[in-house]
């Protein structure tokens, strides 16, 4: 009896849940000592046990019930074994509004990607909050913590709204109880907890409330291919078969090509698909139906309780795609009108489309995952406009690419990238002058797709990861209240950075709400005479957009053009908002850039 004392009900996840929803199962994980020993007896006529599932630790216990006639309220689950009964009381409450109203990104919007601890610092309170285990906050230290949080991004919507970005993608924000390093945030130790290092569950919440009524989206990063050694599932596995390569490290290969490779092996396949990211990050097995389940309903419980737009799912590659297409249905089943953007970081424009849902290229099955991520363009944007263009490089590079745009879909749908978390920044010094960047920066908001910023990129952020991560992941100057100056005021920039963020913000409100660029077809020219040229058009009106790909200035012949000039004589300039007469020839600057407004 000593030892039954001490037994309880520690844990139960989800730990609400809602009536209303489309699928009426809902997995319960029960977590406590031996709480597998106990018999689960429901209090609620209205709420059916439809099966019980005890682990291998007696330390859990899954339930599925099946909900569908329960009405709101709370009601009691008791565990009995012998004359012990241990009760817990569960809470179904009422859904507010209906899947079909929460709307995702889509090419209307530029998504500005974020990592809270390094953007502000808007609750000090927070910074050394004491966790299971040590950590360190040093901003001198790129690999320690910095003080970022929610408070900070709350503090900073201002910015961000003024600016014209529309939604906001931060890199993970569940807990990341692992030590040093963790900053990033791709090691959970908890799938249903904000890290309280950057605030509360009721923080994101409200972030995502005050963003929507601001006309902004939330993106969560979620990540389902491995979690953080420090997870309670590591230190007591509830099955042995809950991690792949449980008991021996495996390294995964990172060969994303096995799904599509006609030669690939099984040992390269099982390595890619079973091994761990890293020795931290032990990978989970999600053909365990447990574990799907358990992740699926996951995504369920954030996406109703924050009123998220979307998801951005990390290492889509690397678990088991059978369940990710899966979790791509059941999500749509609930929440059609959402988005979800896979991570699938290969620098081929084939095989990133190979994942996009209705891709002719993918034989095996329809992923249902509405929206990938264009790395390739990521990999040449540097070099195509820092260099000048010839037959082979400069922005005959960019072009060349663009034509690969047959192989998606939905190439509205195609995440469009010049740098993020894991990449060098575009700019990899500050610049002398800002023609090479502010061609870059036109492409990325006119070109078909869905338009993604890294935090500070409009700011003339440089860096590399040559020598660690942490280089391309620097403080915003300005979030944190010792700092002298602030890249968010006008007077904590230079004459550069203030520029750039002007041409980058004039941009970025020009394209709000413009069916051009978020709808409209794209032709292009082969790059003549070192100059690139390509139109957007929508229900009888278009935009041309020119650039000069070499260091020199050049006068452009137009009548080579003409079929899209459709006898126009003139234009409106919308970087300048000046008059531009289109008779023979128009006048390009040095690497220089025009948007016209036909």
């Amino acid at each position: 009896m000593g030892n039954e004392k001490m037994e309880k009900v520690e844990r139960v996840e989800p730990a609400f849940w809602w009536c209303g929803m489309k699928n009426t199962q809902l997995q319960l994980m029960v977590y406590g000592t031996n709480i597998a020993t106990y018999k689960p007896v429901i209090n609620q006529t209205n709420v059916v046990l439809k099966s019980v599932h005890p682990m291998e630790s007696p330390n859990y216990l899954i339930l599925y019930l099946d909900i569908k006639n329960a009405q709101p309220g709370k009601f009691s689950i008791d565990f009995v074994k012998g004359k012990n009964k241990l009760k817990y009381i569960y809470e179904l409450k009422e859904r507010q509004g209906k899947g079909e109203d929460k709307i995702g990104f889509d090419s209307s919007d530029v998504v500005y990607l974020l990592m809270p601890d390094r953007f502000a610092n808007g609750d000090e309170s927070n910074d050394r909050i004491k966790m299971k285990y040590p950590y360190t906050v040093n901003r001198e230290d790129i690999n320690a913590r910095h003080g970022g949080d929610l408070a900070g991004i709350m503090q900073h919507l201002d910015y961000l709204d003024s600016l014209g970005v529309t939604a906001i993608w931060t890199t993970p924000v569940l807990e990341n109880d692992m030590g040093e390093g963790s900053y990033h945030g791709y090691a959970s130790t908890d799938y249903y907890k904000i890290d309280p290092r950057l605030g509360t569950n009721e923080d994101y919440a409200h972030l995502a409330e005050t963003m929507h009524q601001r006309g902004m989206k939330l993106i969560m990063d979620m990540v389902f291919n491995h979690c953080g050694s420090n997870h309670q599932w590591m230190i007591d596995k509830p099955m042995r078969d809950w991690f792949n390569n449980p008991f021996k490290y495996v390294q995964t290969n990172h060969n994303k090509t096995i799904f599509f490779d006609p030669y690939a092996s099984d040992i390269d396949k099982l390595e890619m698909t079973d091994g761990w990211f890293v020795p931290t990050m032990p990978d989970l097995n999600q053909r365990n139906r447990y574990v799907a389940d358990y992740l699926i309903q996951n995504s369920i419980w954030w996406i109703e309780y924050a009123n998220l737009n979307g998801i951005r799912q990390d290492t889509y590659p690397y678990s088991d795609s059978e369940m990710m297409e899966r979790w791509c249905k059941e999500i749509f089943e609930e929440y059609p009108n959402l988005n979800i953007v896979g991570e699938v970081m290969i620098t081929n424009s084939t095989g990133t489309a190979y994942w996009q849902q209705k891709n002719a290229f993918n034989k095996q099955a329809n992923t249902k995952l509405k929206s990938v991520m264009d790395f390739h363009l990521q990999s040449i944007a540097s070099k195509a406009f820092h260099d000048e263009t010839s037959w082979n490089t400069g922005l005959q590079l960019v072009f060349e690419h663009l034509a690969y745009d047959f192989c998606y879909p939905d190439i509205n749908n195609v995440m469009r990238l010049f740098e993020n978390h894991d990449t060098d920044r575009f700019l990899f010094e500050v610049p002398t002058n800002l023609n090479a960047y502010k061609q870059g920066i036109v492409l990325l908001l006119t070109i078909p797709g869905i338009p993604q910023l890294y935090y500070g990129q409009e700011l003339l952020m440089t860096g590399n990861t040559k020598i660690d991560f942490g280089y391309i992941r620097p403080d915003m100057t300005g979030g944190w209240k010792e700092d002298i100056s602030s890249l968010f005021e006008v007077s904590g920039r230079t004459a550069m950075q203030q520029e750039s963020f002007d041409f980058m913000k004039k941009l970025l409100q020009w394209r709000k709400g413009n069916e051009i660029i978020s709808k409209g077809k794209m032709k292009h020219f082969m790059p003549r005479n070192n100059v690139y040229v390509y139109e957007r058009s929508y229900n009888g009106k278009s935009i041309l957009v020119l650039m000069n790909g070499i260091s020199e200035a050049i006068n452009v012949e137009l009548e080579h053009y003409k079929e899209v000039l459709d006898g126009k004589k003139k234009a409106k300039d919308v970087l300048t908002d000046r008059v531009v007469q289109l008779v023979d020839k128009l006048f390009l600057e040095p690497k220089g850039v025009l948007v016209l407004e036909l």
